[in-house]
Parts: C-alpha cells; structure tokens; sequence
C-alpha cells in the first residue's frame, strides 16, 4: 500500500510543530506568558484572542496551545478567511440552463454509440489510463454511527460494507478490461481520501477485510485537510482554551490535498490521464465506468459529470447551470435557484429548463486537476457554512471553511453531462432510517430492485419477492 507524503491543510504541520514550528523554529518551553514573536503575528491577522486565556492553563496545556497555533498556516488561513468572507453578497453572472449540446440523454443515446464508448473505455482501461478517485472524508453521523460512512452496511443479504460494493466493482472492471485485451492482469489504482477524523479506522478497515481482494499497493490513502472554524467576524473559534476548533475543508478539499500529497505526480509517473471522481455514499455507483470514460474520451473535454434528471421543481438537489452568456458550466445549489426558475419548463424538451442535477460522479483530466488545484488555491474561496461547532461555551453556531468538489466546473475550459437513470445509478445513504429520504433502507431497496430487473433479464427466477417500487417518500 502505498502512503504519500504529507497531509495537506490546517494541519499540515501539526507534526512538525512537536518538534518545531511550521516555520521550522524550535518551540519556547512554556512560560508565564506566551511566546511574543507569535502573539505579534496573530495581532498581524486579528486572532491574539486565542491567548485570552492563558493565566488559566496549566504548563502542558499552554504547550499544546503554542503547537496548536504554530501548526496553522497563519497568512494562508487568513487569505481564506478575508476572500471568503468577502465574497458573500457579491453580485454573479445570471444562470442559464445547460446547453443542450453539452449533454447526452438516455433517449437519444444509440445503441452504436453506446458499444463504440464501452470499447474505448475498456481499451483505456486497460492501457491503465484510468484511477479511481474515492470522497471519503466523512463519518456515519447522521447515521448514527461515528465510523466512516464507507465501513456502513445497509443490510444488503451479503452483509457489505459500501467499500466492498466498490472495491468489488472495481475488480470486475479490472477483469472485463482484462478479457477485452486478452492478456495478462489489469490494475486501477484506488486513491481514497479520508479525514483526520476517518483515516485510521478506514486504514484498518481496509487492512482487515483484507482490501476486499483487491492489492493493497493499489490503494492509496490521503487525508483532506482542515480549517479553522470561524464566528461571523473572521476570528477563530476555540474548542478548548488551548485548542483551535477546526474542521475538515469539504470534499472539495480533494484538489489541493492531491497537489500537497503529490499524488498528482504519482498519477503521472504510472501513466493515468483520467480520473474517476465520486463521493462514498452512493450505494449504486458504477465505479470506473467504461462507458462514461469512453464518452468522456470521444468529447475530448476537460471534465464530465454523470447526471439525473431532477424528480421535481423542489427537490433539494444541486443542478448544473451555464453561469453568465457563453460561460462555464457550474453547479447551483437548490437554496440558490429562485422557484420561478426552478419550476420552469423548456417547451421544445417538456423538460425543466434547470433540471440536470449534480449526484458527485465526475471524470477529470489529469492535467485538469493541476489546473483546478492552483486556480482555487489562487483564488481561496471558500464556502461558508453556517454550523453548530464546540466551543469553550458549548456549541455555538460558526461558520465552517469548505471547498466543494464542483467548485472545479468553473475553471473547466469544456465539460460535457452525460445522463445515467437514477435507479441505476444513484442510491444515496445520508439519513438515518427512519427519515423521509436517503436512508440505507431506500438505499438496499434500490439495490435489490436493479439486482432482479438482471436477474429477470437474464432468464433467472426469484425465490423471495422484492417490492418493484418505492414505498418511501421522496420528498
């Protein structure tokens, strides 16, 4: 199994500063007072309240006080914060809905078409052209669980976890690019991103389920970064008196933790030039899917993204957008869209004019992702989302530094929608049972429905029935 080098984010140098500083000083013992060089530089940046209670601590909680704050990125932290903050309320290019040139429909997709992508996907493939690149930053809490979302099963028969679902997916790819070539073995290679919060127990996961009969040097680990949480003003949130509150830097944070880690590199030096992007918690994605790469090949485009149709004007989905006349394709946040717009029917199509919705299954050049990492970088923006975080006063509402994973769109120079059935490819598990919505029972449903409509297509029988339509609510 390979390990890249570092960790990326706010705690990038956490440690190093056991030892030192993030700028390679050595750390002060701890003293009556705190060290001046830094109370200086956090004056410099409106955050010296982070010493508001240093009388109070003990010597090793004044120690872990000084490594906390000299493992953050201080002049980096305080860019994001100043050009996220002041961002909010300025005026955007107007929406317009997705050409539809830019997008390939399941009722005008051929038969032809859809041969001539499979073939130069698994040809891709198997030339080892493609990498797999899995979002799995977050923990099971909503459902109830404090285990990567990844290690949680849905109560399919078999009992598996939503890693194995995809390592095993992966491993039939592998076998049909295999058979396609007609010799030898076909290797993707699997980067997974975990948190601070998740990477341990995913390694161990892994590590125990034996990475699900895949190789363990095709797997590679890397952690997203985190951010400060901040109050309305900008300044930091302290969770403790000798500790910053910090959270993971969203999903989006993938691109700039590629970038740190050099894996960008790695990707290079074994020959990838496309990358299949996806969130965990999808339990029907079809991991290194050759017919989207093949698509994705034949448009020559610099990013691609598999789409489902909106079920309705409200529901609570993002949607791609082209942002101003002749602009970039980019996703809007159903919060975002006013509900004139978004009830909206296109007369030519009989479909909603906004109504192709992001479900986090993307393609990227890898020469793209380098681009995207130095625009977001350059530009540090971030969202800011308004959350309850643990503060010396309990839980207080903050807001929350995150980048999205669509936050690329923007820089893409092309992109092209490819629309895939939502009971096929899209069985979120967010929720806990019990909710209204994207829960592991609506998930295994979903799951099992597609799994008969094969067996049934391919002249078998069931011995146990499975409910042909959904009973939860969509709503």
């Amino acid at each position: 199994m390979r390990e890249p080098t570092m960790v990326v984010g706010a705690d990038s140098n956490a440690a190093a500063a056991a030892v030192g500083g993030a700028d390679g000083s050595p750390l002060p013992p701890p003293t009556s007072s705190p060290p001046q060089s830094l109370v200086e530089r956090l004056k410099d940046y409106g955050q010296e309240h982070v010493f508001a209670l240093w009388d109070e601590l003990s010597p090793d909680e004044r120690l872990h006080l000084v490594k906390d704050i000299q493992s953050l990125d201080l002049s980096r932290i305080d860019r994001i914060i100043r050009c996220s903050l002041r961002s909010q309320g300025l005026p955007v290019a107007a929406i317009e809905p997705v050409p539809e040139s830019c997008v390939s429909s399941v009722e005008e997709r051929t038969m032809e078409e859809r041969e001539r992508w499979w073939k130069m996907g698994l040809k891709a493939i198997s030339e080892g052209k493609l990498a797999v690149l899995l979002l799995s930053g977050g923990q099971g809490t909503r459902l109830g669980s404090s285990d990567p979302k990844g290690c949680f099963n849905i109560g399919l028969p078999s009992g598996k976890s939503l890693f194995q679902l995809q390592a095993e997916r992966i491993l039939c790819v592998q076998r049909l690019a295999a058979q396609a070539k007609n010799e030898g073995s076909v290797t993707i290679h699997w980067y997974v991103m975990t948190s601070p919060f998740t990477d341990d127990a995913t390694r161990k996961f892994f590590e125990s389920h034996k990475y699900f009969g895949l190789e363990a040097d095709q797997v590679t680990f890397f952690q997203q970064g985190t951010q400060p949480c901040i109050s309305k003003d900008g300044r930091y949130v302290m969770e403790t008196p000798f500790k910053v509150a910090k959270s993971p830097d969203g999903n989006g944070g993938v691109y700039t933790a590629l970038k740190s880690s050099r894996l960008l590199e790695d990707m290079a030096a074994r020959g990838i030039k496309y990358v299949d992007c996806y969130g965990v918690d999808n339990a029907l994605v079809r991991v290194a899917d050759p017919t989207f790469l093949g698509y994705f090949i034949d448009k020559g485009v610099a990013a691609a993204a598999k789409v489902v149709k909106k079920a309705y004007p409200q529901e609570k989905v993002g949607v791609f957008v082209r942002r101003g006349k002749g602009g970039p394709l980019t996703v809007v946040e159903y919060s975002e869209l006013d509900s004139s717009l978004a009830s909206a029917v296109n007369q030519q199509t009989g479909r909603l004019r906004f109504c192709w919705s992001n479900v986090c299954l993307h393609m990227f050049t890898l020469d793209f992702l380098s681009q995207v990492a130095d625009g977001l970088e350059k530009d540090g923006i971030y969202h800011l989302a308004e959350k309850k975080v643990p503060s010396i006063h309990g839980y207080t509402m903050g807001l929350k530094l995150e980048q999205f994973v669509f936050d690329a769109f923007p820089y893409a120079p092309s992109t092209a929608l490819f629309e895939v059935l939502r009971e096929e490819e899209f069985a979120p598990v967010k929720n806990a049972n019990g909710s209204n919505y994207d829960t592991p029972d609506s998930a295994r449903l979903l799951v099992l429905r597609l799994h008969t409509r094969w067996v049934v297509a391919a002249g078998g029988f069931l011995t146990h029935s499975v409910p042909l339509y959904a009973t939860v609510c969509l709503g």
